[in-house]
This record gives structure tokens, sequence and C-alpha cells, in this order.
């Protein structure tokens, strides 16, 4: 049986994770994503407004026990504040976020941060792809942004190059 480690994930993730058409690989890796109803919530109403439907049957919802701080609630947007909340309250070690101010507080308050890149990665190691440089490249169809310098040296990490 193969052990899988909670992460709590992100609207923004899971919505390039849809775009790429990726969420089928991304729910074969070793783990366990959950999210805040936030995010969920956030989705929801992306979804209502004709944004990218991300169904992920995959995903467990906890609500927060807590409200989240407002020191962290005036910086990040609701759904990266409440993954953040969710993580620190049930002790889940790692977060799956890709925005800059976002992935800085999470590392701040002691969690171990991952991105769409870094699954691509655990998905290169695990045999789920041959290579993540196409990936990457739909990612980027699809509307991710990220510097040529971090794709170059994932790519070069990962695949080899």
């Amino acid at each position: 049986m193969v052990m899988t480690k909670p992460i709590a994930i992100d609207t923004g993730p899971l919505i390039l994770l849809a775009k790429a058409d990726l969420l089928p690989m991304v729910a074969q890796l070793p783990y366990r994503f959950i999210a805040p109803q936030e995010v969920m919530d956030e989705l929801k109403t992306g979804d209502d407004l004709g944004y990218q439907v991300v169904n992920a049957p995959w995903l467990d919802i906890k609500p927060l026990q807590s409200p989240v701080p407002e020191i962290i609630r005036a910086t990040l947007d609701k759904g990266e504040a409440a993954v953040i909340q969710l993580a620190l309250e049930t002790d889940i070690s790692h977060v799956c976020i890709d925005d800059l101010r976002g992935r800085r507080i999470a590392k701040a308050v002691g969690l171990e941060v991952i991105g769409i890149l870094g699954l691509l990665g655990k998905a290169k190691r695990q045999g789920l792809i041959p290579a993540v440089a196409p990936l990457i490249d739909k990612l980027i169809a699809s509307g991710a942004h990220y510097s040529p310098e971090l794709t170059k040296a994932i790519i070069d990490d990962v695949d080899g190059r």
C-alpha cells in the first residue's frame, strides 16, 4: 500500500492543472489533497462566472476550525489564507501554493511549500510522466507564469537535460 501524505491545495494550482488537463495525473501522486471550503467557494464562483471548471473528485474538503488571523487575511486572498490556516490547525506540513506572496507566508509560518512545478517533478520521479518540459509548456499555454530561469532549472534537474 502506498502511503499518502496530506497536502493542502490552493485554488490557483487547481485551476491551472484543470486548464492544462493535468488533474488526472496529479490524482495519481502519493498525496491526499485537501482544501478548505474557501477554495471550493472560489472554484464555485469561477464556475458560475464561466471560468475553468475544476472536477477533482479526489479532493477532500475540510472546514476551518477557527477564523483566519486578520494579518494573514489582510495579506493574502481568501483561498491562500484558508489553505495556510487549514494546514496549521490540522498539522498538515505541506501546502500547494503557486502565488509568491502565499508561498513566502506559508514558509514563514513553518510550512513546506510545493507548487505545480514541484508536483510535476514528483510525477516524473514516480514514473507517471516521461518528461516535465512538455507539461510546463502546456501550463504556460494555459496561463501559468514562470520565469525562464525557473523552468530551465526544473527541466534540467528533473528531465536531466
